[in-house]
């Protein structure tokens, strides 16, 4: 009995010799093949620069356009309450439900020095406090850039 109990202790050391030497086989080479990589990223050299050069250009060369193509107008079919009359595109600074409230705008407006405007939708039931207005877009898209210091939900109408 004791011989049987010594063998199977014996054996049971044996066994987990051997799987313990496994995994400090495995360990081992993990370790080795980390610092293989380690070695070859420091050793790698590259003949391309990674960053690429600025290149420097003189202010002649620049060229600035004037492009009003992207710039978002909305159309609506709007008669003048208030005003000498719209042209094609038009700057808007307010719009109200009552006529008392863009009255008061557009007279803030004029004491400014704008030519305002009052445009009524009736789709819509809505006052249109008109600052300026153009025959064409660019510049009635540099007005309401203007505008837009005081007034920064100034947007561009195109009357129908």
């Amino acid at each position: 009995m004791i011989l049987c109990a010594g063998l199977c202790a014996a054996l049971t050391i044996t066994s987990c010799k051997s799987s313990e030497s496994a995994y400090r086989k495995a360990y081992d080479k993990a370790q080795a093949a980390d610092a293989a990589r380690n070695t070859t990223a420091t050793t790698t050299t590259y003949d391309t620069p990674a960053v690429t050069p600025l290149e420097t250009v003189s202010s002649t060369q620049t060229t600035v356009t004037d492009n009003t193509d992207n710039v978002a107008v909305r159309q609506e079919s709007v008669t003048v309450v208030s005003g000498n009359g719209l042209q094609n595109y038009s700057v808007v600074v307010g719009s109200f439900s009552l006529k008392a409230n863009a009255e008061g705008l557009q007279s803030t407006l004029r004491s400014a020095g704008y030519d305002a405007q009052i445009a009524y939708n009736s789709s819509r039931n809505m006052y249109r406090v008109i600052a300026s207005t153009f025959s064409n877009k660019t510049d009635a898209v540099r007005s309401r850039d203007a505008l837009r210091g005081n007034y920064p939900d100034a947007w561009l109408l195109y009357n129908k």
